[in-house]
């Protein structure tokens, strides 16, 4: 990963592997932005490319107020159905698969040289996939976007729904560029929640509100996150956003101390211990 900054009016130009194929797992409130203008911009590069929806959630009538879905069904199979007669003239492959990404199914979704678009709202399966990625893979780019609920926090703080994040771990020939998931955030290391299909129907019921307007910032900070990374011109392994305050930055990762652990700090600011809602 280049930590250096760009140059002024260095050309930025996306460049597409053939081996690559991108994996969105998770297609709601986030996730469907992604979605959407991921397609556009896969199909705009003029060559195949293969882009997979992987969900096993459903569109409700409720979601309408901050989902665009054109019926109510499988999250991944409505979406990937609008987006296969949006591009059908275009060498983008759309592919729906109905399930969510479990322990015994994870290696069936995700390969080497993939560019996995994580977009769920639990970090059981944040910490799933990162974990795979670290021991299974020795190739592959995972960004990784949420964004707070407006709820009180487990230490009775008030959330306002404006913050988000996005994080990138990034491994190449068998070793981390970048830092996992859990290496700083002790909330994906140790997740209080569960995975979706260990839920029972009133907990899948249960859901936080969520900022219309910072589903779309954390979705647009993936995306640029995205483009930068197959420009070769990522220089950051998270971002900390803030509609509320007009902010959007890198998070500055902490110096490893003498006796000290990498996992036993967390960066400072927003980055310690937010509990994301993707």
């Amino acid at each position: 990963m280049n930590h250096l900054s760009i140059a002024s009016g260095q050309l930025l130009q996306p460049a597409l592997s053939e081996e690559t194929s991108f994996k969105l797992i998770g297609v709601g409130g986030i996730g469907g932005i992604v979605a959407r203008y991921g397609a556009m911009f896969l199909a705009s590069l003029a060559r195949e490319a293969r882009l997979v929806l992987i969900d096993g959630d459903a569109f409700e009538p409720g979601n309408a107020t901050r989902m665009f879905f054109g019926s109510c069904g499988n999250k991944a199979a409505v979406v990937g159905g609008d987006l296969l007669d949006r591009f059908s003239d275009s060498q983008l492959s759309i592919v729906a698969i109905e399930e969510f990404v479990t322990s015994e199914n994870i290696s069936r979704f995700i390969h080497n040289h993939d560019i996995v678009l994580l977009a769920v709202d639990n970090h059981a399966t944040r910490k799933l996939v990162n974990d795979y990625c670290a021991s299974q893979l020795s190739d592959v780019c995972l960004i990784s976007g949420g964004n707070d609920g407006v709820e009180q926090s487990p230490e009775g703080t008030a959330r306002r729904g404006t913050y988000g994040n996005v994080q990138v771990y990034l491994r190449r020939g068998g070793a981390d560029c970048s830092p996992s998931l859990t290496r700083y955030h002790p909330e994906i290391a140790q997740p209080a929640d569960r995975l979706p299909t260990d839920k029972s129907c009133v907990q899948l019921l249960a859901s936080v509100p969520q900022v219309l307007f910072t589903n779309l910032a954390v979705a647009s900070a993936m995306l640029n996150t995205l483009w930068l990374h197959l420009c070769g011109a990522l220089q950051y392994s998270e971002l900390a956003l803030d509609i509320a305050e007009g902010l959007m930055r890198p998070v500055p990762l902490p110096v490893p101390q003498p006796g000290l652990t990498t996992d036993s700090k967390a960066p400072s600011g927003h980055g310690q211990s937010v509990e994301t809602r993707r």
